[in-house]
């Protein structure tokens, strides 16, 4: 097996663990601001443990801190505007909508990177989107929910674009990366949690009841792990060909919560074709970047 079909593999089985990320979202009870708050403050603490641990810890400039920790405040964004997404609308909406980051990597890569358009990845991404239309038979019911799940795989995108650019000009490698990613993450949502409580003085912060066991396993398997796996992937592969192999994670969330909530109550044919799309789409693009 060569190292790239072996990333391909690994990128894949963080696919697999990030479409438990939406049933989370269902499970716990708290909004999305508060969610991803104490989400980045567990997976801060397991992967600084792990990193002290086996002396993997690394310091750079404050530049390259400066330009890392930017890059986690959009994945913050990205996790709250997610389980916003849910919270308005159901699992279904907030993660079939992260298959359109593809997307909006076709739109935004040639203007961060000045590159041409590329028409291959148009078609490929095309394919993706008439999937989720498919799968919600055009269904607007959950108008805001799906503008939420929009603005998360717009910052995801960007995001991951990003990422690789500050990745090769520190040189910093996937752990160190994701840890100061964290960092800047919790310490952007920290100082938006006042303004937060000021516009809802009701909101709940802090996890009550099932929330704490659900976050811990949350931050620490369900995030840590499958982000140290992405990041790796995007110093391998495309930031394109990562965004494509992620619209799995809405098949893996849709069948997820239909079975433990039922929410895909009535799945007729346009569902099944739709899944069928999302999938041909990731396995286009899997081959491409095989032989690439």
């Amino acid at each position: 097996m060569n190292e790239r079909t072996k990333t391909l593999w690994l990128l894949h089985l963080a696919v697999f663990l990030a479409g438990w990320t939406g049933i989370f979202g269902r499970w716990i009870s708290l909004d999305g601001l508060p969610l991803v708050w104490e989400r980045i403050i567990v997976s801060l603490a397991t992967l600084a443990l792990f990193m002290a641990l086996t002396g993997r810890l690394r310091r750079f400039s404050w530049g390259s801190i400066g330009r890392i920790a930017a890059c986690g405040v959009l994945l913050a964004i990205h996790w709250v505007a997610f389980y916003a997404s849910i919270k308005a609308s159901n699992v279904s909406v907030g993660v079939a909508c992260i298959a359109t980051s593809c997307f909006f990597t076709t739109l935004f890569d040639p203007l961060l990177n000045r590159k041409r358009f590329s028409l291959r990845d148009v078609l490929i991404s095309f394919i993706a989107i008439a999937g989720i239309l498919l799968i919600f038979s055009l269904d607007i019911r959950f108008r805001l929910g799906i503008a939420l799940g929009l603005l998360s795989a717009a910052a995801y995108s960007i995001f991951a674009l990003l990422n690789i650019r500050v990745a090769a000009r520190t040189g910093a490698d996937s752990a160190t990366m994701l840890l100061y990613e964290l960092a800047g993450g919790v310490l952007f949502l920290s100082l938006c949690i006042p303004l937060y409580k000021a516009i809802d003085p009701g909101a709940v912060i802090a996890p009550r009841g099932h929330d704490l066991p659900a976050l811990l396993v949350l931050g620490s398997v369900f995030t840590v792990i499958p982000f140290l796996l992405q990041i790796h992937a995007l110093r391998k592969l495309s930031a394109f060909t990562v965004n494509v192999a992620y619209n799995l994670e809405p098949v893996y969330s849709i069948l997820f919560a239909a079975l433990l909530f039922g929410e895909t109550r009535e799945v007729g044919l346009s569902f099944w074709i739709g899944i069928a799309l999302i999938v041909l789409s990731v396995f286009l693009q899997t081959r491409i970047a095989g032989k690439e």
